[in-house]
């Protein structure tokens, strides 16, 4: 059986889940205290980050560099659509979320809100934190103008792109960080992509500490 080192609200590990679970592989999920520097963890990943994948024998660590692999390795069912300009644009947006949408929201508010009582890093700014409540609002705007245009994120088919950017989304919603009521169609996109059985085990994540709101798990909202 794979085993993924990782922490239930990071969305790194939460896309990776997403997606070794939708392609029906079994893993065995273990909670990683990154921040502690255990030496057992630093010589699977040096970098001292989670994910970390053991699978096939090998320990693989950077989420994004794991999904090209498991898509690859494991194609059915395929989360990378056919062609180079489509594969760009699911590229692309992982690339938004993980970069810019992590920078500008999911620091700024999971990781002040969150990570900082859970590493013993001290008390919220909330600076950062009014910044990722006002960034969050452009960020729904952008996925909401897509989704006007497409069935999914990148296109007519589920991808990649939205487990990534489901993943970071559903962190948020876990301390209650997102309006669903600004957009329609990205509430109608997240449910159904939040009703699918590779979403379970995220929407059973429980973080001591840290209840999630009645809504998190209700596939209704």
């Amino acid at each position: 059986m794979a085993r993924l080192y990782h922490v239930p609200l990071s969305p790194f590990c939460r896309k990776v889940r997403l997606v070794l679970a939708e392609k029906k592989i079994e893993v065995e999920l273990v909670e990683e205290r990154y921040w502690e520097q255990d030496p057992d963890f630093l010589r699977r990943n040096p970098a001292a980050k989670v994910p970390v994948l053991k699978i096939d024998g090998k320990t693989m660590a950077e989420s994004s560099a794991i999904l090209e692999w498991l898509e690859e390795k494991y194609p059915e069912p395929a989360l990378m659509p056919k062609g180079a300009d489509a594969r760009y644009e699911v590229r692309r947006l992982m690339g938004w979320f993980d970069d810019k949408f992590h920078t500008e929201v999911t620091s700024k508010l999971l990781y002040e809100r969150v990570n900082k009582k859970i590493t013993g890093e001290g008390f919220p700014d909330s600076k950062n934190v009014k910044a990722g409540a006002k960034a969050i609002k452009y960020h729904l705007d952008y996925m909401a103008w897509l989704l006007d245009h497409r069935r999914w994120l990148a296109g007519d088919v589920m991808t990649v792109a939205d487990f990534t950017a489901a993943a970071h989304l559903s962190a948020l919603d876990y301390i209650s960080d997102v309006d669903w009521n600004r957009s329609e169609v990205v509430k109608d996109w997240y449910a159904k992509i939040k009703s699918r059985p590779a979403f379970r085990s995220i929407l059973a994540d429980q973080v001591p500490g840290f209840p999630p709101p009645r809504h998190y798990n209700d596939l209704d909202f």
